[in-house]
C-alpha cells in the first residue's frame, strides 16, 4: 500500500486522459464538474444512485472519518467531504484511478482533509486498521463481494457502516464477521446494501440505522 501526502493528490500534474462528466450534488462543492475514465472497466456510480445514496446518509456524512474504496474517480468520496464530512481517504489499486482522483481532487477545489492511497482492496483480509465510521465501497460487479467485505471489516470502528454497491443480481451475504446487513436499496441493474458493524464482545445495539426511502427505479 502507498500512500500519498495527506491533503496532497498525487502526481496531480499529471492529468489523465478523460471526459467530463459526473457532477457533485450537494453541499459546498454542489455543480462541481469530474472527470471520467476514457479507459474500459471503470464503472463510476451515476447521479442518481449516489443522489440516493447520500440521501440515506445525510445524518451520518457531516463529521464523519470515510473511506473510499475502489474510489476510480473519486466521486463518492468527493461528495462526503462536500457534505462535511471530516476526512476522506480514497484508495484504489490502479495506478490511472489514482491520477484521475487527484485531476478530481484539484478540479474541485478542494486543498485538505483527504488522502490519496494506493491499496488493493480484492483480497480478504485488512489493509486498514479500525478508523473509519463510514466505508463506501464500489468494486468492480464481477468481483465476488464476500471477500471484499472480510477485507473491509476491520476498517470500520464498532457501530460504524459499509455500504456495498453490487449488481441487482448478484446473492450477497447477511453477515460476513462482524459485518450485518441491515439494509438493501435497489435502482434499475444496481443495489446497495447497508452493514453495520456489530460490537465484537458486547451486545450493545449502537447508533440508530439512518432513514432510508425506497432508491426506485434508475
Amino acid at each position: 500500500m502507498s500512500r500519498a501526502p495527506r491533503g496532497h493528490a498525487s502526481r496531480a500534474s499529471r492529468s489523465p486522459a478523460a471526459r467530463t462528466g459526473l457532477r457533485i450534488i450537494a453541499g459546498r462543492l454542489k455543480g462541481r464538474r469530474l472527470l471520467t475514465p476514457d479507459w474500459p472497466g471503470l464503472r463510476p456510480t451515476s447521479d442518481r444512485l449516489r443522489e440516493t445514496l447520500f440521501n440515506v446518509l445525510r445524518d451520518v456524512i457531516p463529521g464523519a472519518r470515510v473511506l473510499d474504496a475502489f474510489a476510480g474517480t473519486g466521486a463518492l468520496g468527493i461528495e462526503a467531504l462536500s457534505r462535511g464530512a471530516a476526512h476522506v481517504t480514497f484508495a484504489d489499486a490502479d495506478r490511472r484511478a489514482l491520477d484521475l482522483i487527484a485531476a478530481n481532487v484539484s478540479r474541485s477545489g478542494v486543498s485538505e482533509g483527504y488522502t490519496i492511497v494506493r491499496a488493493d482492496l480484492a483480497r480478504s483480509g485488512a489493509v486498514f486498521p479500525p478508523q473509519f465510521d463510514v466505508v463506501l465501497a464500489d468494486p468492480p460487479y464481477d468481483m465476488p463481494p464476500a471477500p471484499v467485505l472480510a477485507g473491509l471489516s476491520d476498517a470500520v470502528v464498532e457501530g460504524g457502516l459499509v455500504v456495498l454497491e453490487h449488481a441487482r443480481r448478484v446473492a450477497v451475504p447477511e453477515r460476513v464477521g462482524t459485518l450485518r446487513r441491515t439494509r438493501v436499496l435497489e435502482a434499475g441493474e444496481s443495489a446497495l446494501s447497508f452493514y453495520r458493524r456489530d460490537p465484537s464482545t458486547s451486545n450493545d445495539a449502537g447508533p440508530a440505522e439512518p432513514a432510508v426511502e425506497d432508491g426506485g427505479e434508475a
